[in-house]
């Protein structure tokens, strides 16, 4: 029980605060879960959308004083490493994408029954284009690197 007015006011005005910064700090956690299930599924355009809202709930926060700012610069910093890296990620996946093997067969099918000397010579050619560009870029990373400088064994004078 309090002893005097001005400490039953303190305790009304700390309820208050704390249910006001409850919600705020409700609704930053809830921008951040709502982010982060969209990046693992790769709607990366949608999380992009949702990871903005997050970073602003938490820049708010912050300058409100419902979180120390220290606080809300590591989620946005956690948040936008988990965005770049699933944009990354979604990126590479692109570039292998298209360089997959068809399935089995396929080519078979779609080949014409008689093919014209020009087109098989011109398959051939790029065929051995990819087969030299191959050789050389496998060339470049197997290369042998010089062995490293062993280090001069110290002499004892006696």
């Amino acid at each position: 029980m309090t002893h005097s007015r001005s400490a039953e006011k303190r305790v009304r005005q700390a309820e208050e605060r704390r249910l006001r910064n409850r919600s705020i700090r409700g609704a930053t956690r809830t921008q951040i879960r709502k982010a982060l299930p969209l990046m693992a599924g790769n709607r990366l355009e949608e999380a992009q959308d949702a990871v903005r809202q997050a970073v602003s709930a938490l820049d708010k926060a912050a300058e409100k004083g419902v979180i120390h700012p220290n606080n809300a610069a590591r989620h946005k910093s956690r948040l936008m490493l988990k965005y770049n890296s699933a944009v990354s990620v979604a990126a590479t996946a692109a570039a292998v994408e298209p360089a997959a093997k068809p399935a089995r067969g396929a080519a078979k099918k779609a080949a014409p029954a008689k093919a014209t000397a020009r087109g098989t010579a011109k398959s051939k050619a790029t065929a051995k284009t990819a087969a030299k560009t191959a050789a050389k870029t496998t060339a470049k990373t197997t290369a042998k690197k010089p062995a490293a400088k062993k280090p001069a064994s110290k002499s004892k004078s006696s």
